[in-house]
């Protein structure tokens, strides 16, 4: 028998630490999954998702079975014939252009501002504005295609934006931004069906797939620019004061709508605490869901500590 029939066959090598990890990390969120459990990996994307829906069904449940729990929309509402809730950006246009609002308006868009400003302005963004959902659908989407580059405007954009529409409805008297304001446009696609109202929707779905990466909520929403100036000095932060554990992965950067306001916090750039501070970070909570290793949570902006 010759001594090639003895060769024993090869055997694999070990798997590494290293490539079992890379064997996980095929998606944003892979390894959280892994670590602790398809459910807590998801907790504040699922919060998120029953606060939005919630809020939709509430203002449907009048035209979709007559019961009138929310009359309006996210514009303007008026909850058990009580409470009046104002959108206090279409209030700034709607003085911008000259109208004079009512009391009700007043006291509404009061009520709202003093909420945002107290818990955070971008909290509407991500817990509250149903566009975000048709974003993160776009970005997840986007992920899974494996689409890569794109033309992303400047950061800047969205306050120009915001400064142009109030311009706008002071030149026009009219409350500009709601023409093509996508989130109103959503609510009367709901309620009228097929329309003009979803062809702008579905042009932000596509803009976000296929031209710029998170590309509306991130760089030319001025509903969101006017919320991140509401959230300068809101109480609700996001920390990573866990940031001694970070491996690297770069989930949290993947995922995150708002990802440059992680850098500073997390890789400690010209600031010591681990406290996210940026006015425009949203507070969704999605590096907390997908971190395998609970660099992040939820806490308040006094709270700086770093374990």
């Amino acid at each position: 028998m010759s001594a090639a029939s003895h060769t024993q066959p090869a055997v694999p090598p070990a798997p590494t630490e290293a490539s079992s990890r890379a064997s996980v990390m095929t998606r944003p969120g892979a390894e959280a999954v892994k670590v602790k459990g398809w459910l807590r990996a998801h907790k504040w994307l699922l919060l998120r998702r029953v606060v939005q829906l919630g809020i939709l069904v509430l203002f449907m449940l009048g035209p979709w079975f007559g019961l009138w729990i929310v009359k309006g929309n996210l514009s303007s509402s008026l909850t058990l014939g009580v409470l009046p809730l104002t959108d206090p950006y279409l209030l700034l246009q709607s003085v911008a252009a000259g109208q004079v609002p009512y009391k009700e308006a007043l006291l509404g868009g009061g009520i709202v501002a003093a909420f945002y400003l107290l818990f955070g302005g971008r909290l509407f963004c991500s817990w509250v504005c149903p566009v975000n959902m048709v974003t993160d659908a776009a970005a997840w989407l986007r992920r899974r295609l494996g689409i890569k580059g794109g033309k992303v405007p400047s950061e800047y954009t969205r306050y120009w934006l915001l400064g142009l529409t109030v311009l706008a409805s002071a030149l026009t008297g009219s409350i500009a931004w709601e023409w093509v304001n996508p989130v109103s446009m959503l609510h009367r696609g709901l309620i009228f069906g097929f329309g003009l109202s979803w062809g702008i929707v579905l042009g932000v779905f596509l803009y976000d797939l296929l031209i710029a990466s998170r590309g509306w909520c991130g760089h030319v929403c001025p509903m969101g620019a006017f919320y991140g100036v509401l959230n300068s000095a809101a109480l609700i932060r996001v920390t990573a004061d866990k940031r001694s554990g970070c491996d690297d992965c770069m989930d949290c950067f993947a995922v995150c709508p708002e990802p440059q306001v992680i850098r500073p916090a997390l890789k400690a750039v010209a600031q010591d605490h681990p406290l996210i501070l940026d006015k425009d970070c949203t507070s969704c909570g999605r590096c907390i869901d997908v971190c395998g290793k609970d660099v992040f949570r939820l806490t308040t902006r006094f709270d700086r500590s770093e374990s």
